[in-house]
């Protein structure tokens, strides 16, 4: 009997998975060839989708898309301006009051919190080379200022930084409104050309993506924004001069899963010690970060987020180191939503397989485990039932030599 050696032919279907595969892996080459230039664009995007819904709502009350657009893109501009009219001065003040008081903090460190752990740990004298140490902070400190300048002067002399430096500021706000007028048809087009054979698929996808990130974007902005307003306030109100930095640090880093809370409360705990030395006011730190993180857990949370997103805080800290590793701040901006996507499609591809055959299909009974009778012996008598067992054990196997 001839035997035929040719391999069997590429079924259509193959062929278009293989197409799709290599249109996806263009794509995301692409990304990541031109990811030192999507900064502005990334942004940009973000601000189109936080103003997308408001949009869509004013086009509903009679509006065209045009006067709609105007009216949220100025609103976020408004916002925006305000924001920095009112922070940029307050933020000046804390790090200039920062710097003032830092001889103190230094100071307590070297004659309080050192000696301290050394008494506590049992540790040589000599473990800490406070003088060494405190040397090596201020040279650093002195070193940011440094780094500072000559960034700045670099970029001030590099006529071409300079130029990238004004055309991604010029460019976030123009390519936001862009994006917000059209977003709607950019979403239709994109559906359009889209293979029919996967658009459905997609369009699935799609939807639950919106969802994810709807909840994540928004929600988690009003999180840190209120958290950082709540840590700013109570930190004022215990009395710490820089309680509004520590509180903005800690809002600000709410986004990771208790990392503003553990850099906030330990930047207060040691502020407030070096201001006041008693334990009062540190006591009163402890209870505004408890009331912190009740409030965060049981309503900010749950009513501006929601259980929408299911990113395990694992999950989250993985995504925000990678982020950054692989596209530096652009990759930290974008990796919370990125995961909240790959969560969508994990969810979708686990779906498929509990409905596939290699999930579904019983496999040919194993000949090394078979159902046997056994009976027990007792106190109260003999009971018979089923177990499995190895059909056949090795010399030994039951314990005997």
């Amino acid at each position: 009997m001839h035997r035929s050696n040719e391999a069997p032919p590429v079924t259509h279907d193959i062929s278009r998975r293989w197409q799709l595969l290599a249109i996806v892996l263009v794509i995301g080459y692409l990304v990541w060839l031109l990811a030192p230039v999507l900064m502005p664009f990334a942004v940009a995007g973000m601000l189109a989708y936080l103003g997308d819904p408001l949009a869509d709502r004013l086009e509903r009350v009679g509006m065209n898309r045009t006067l709609a657009v105007s009216i949220v893109f100025f609103v976020l501009v408004l916002l925006l301006v305000g924001a920095l009219l009112l922070l940029v001065p307050l933020i000046s003040d804390q790090i200039e009051n920062l710097v003032h008081n830092l001889p103190r903090y230094v100071d307590w460190i070297q004659h309080t919190a050192l000696p301290w752990l050394q008494a506590k740990l049992n540790l040589d004298p000599d473990a800490f080379d406070t003088s060494r140490l405190m040397t090596a902070i201020r040279g650093h400190i002195g070193s940011i200022g440094a780094v500072a300048t000559t960034v700045l002067g670099t970029v001030s002399r590099s006529s071409i930084g300079a130029v990238m430096w004004l055309t991604n500021l010029v460019l976030i706000p123009v390519v936001a409104f862009y994006l917000l007028r059209d977003w709607d048809r950019l979403i239709a087009y994109i559906d359009s050309v889209l293979p029919r054979s996967v658009q459905p698929t997609v369009a699935h996808l799609a939807r639950g993506s919106d969802a994810v990130l709807g909840a994540f974007v928004r929600g988690q902005l009003l999180v840190m924004l209120a958290l950082g307003i709540f840590y700013g306030t109570g930190l004022t109100l215990v009395g710490l001069s820089v309680g509004p930095l520590i509180g903005m640090v800690a809002g600000l880093l709410s986004f990771v899963p208790y990392l503003g809370f553990i850099v906030g409360f330990g930047a207060a705990i040691i502020a407030a010690l070096v201001q006041y030395g008693d334990w009062a006011h540190p006591l009163m730190v402890c209870g505004v970060f408890i009331v912190g993180q009740l409030l965060e857990g049981y309503v900010l949370v749950p009513k501006l987020v929601g259980d929408k997103i299911g990113l395990h805080p694992v999950a989250v800290i993985f995504a925000v180191l990678a982020g950054g590793y692989l596209f530096g701040f652009l990759g930290v901006l974008l990796a919370l939503p990125a995961a909240s996507v790959i969560m969508v499609l994990l969810r979708y591809l686990l779906e498929r397989y509990r409905l596939s055959e290699l999930y579904t299909q019983a496999g040919p009974d194993d000949p090394v485990i078979a159902e046997v009778d056994v009976t027990v012996n007792t106190s109260a008598g003999s009971g018979q039932g089923s177990a499995s067992v190895p059909a056949q054990q090795p010399p030994g196997g039951d314990g005997t030599p």
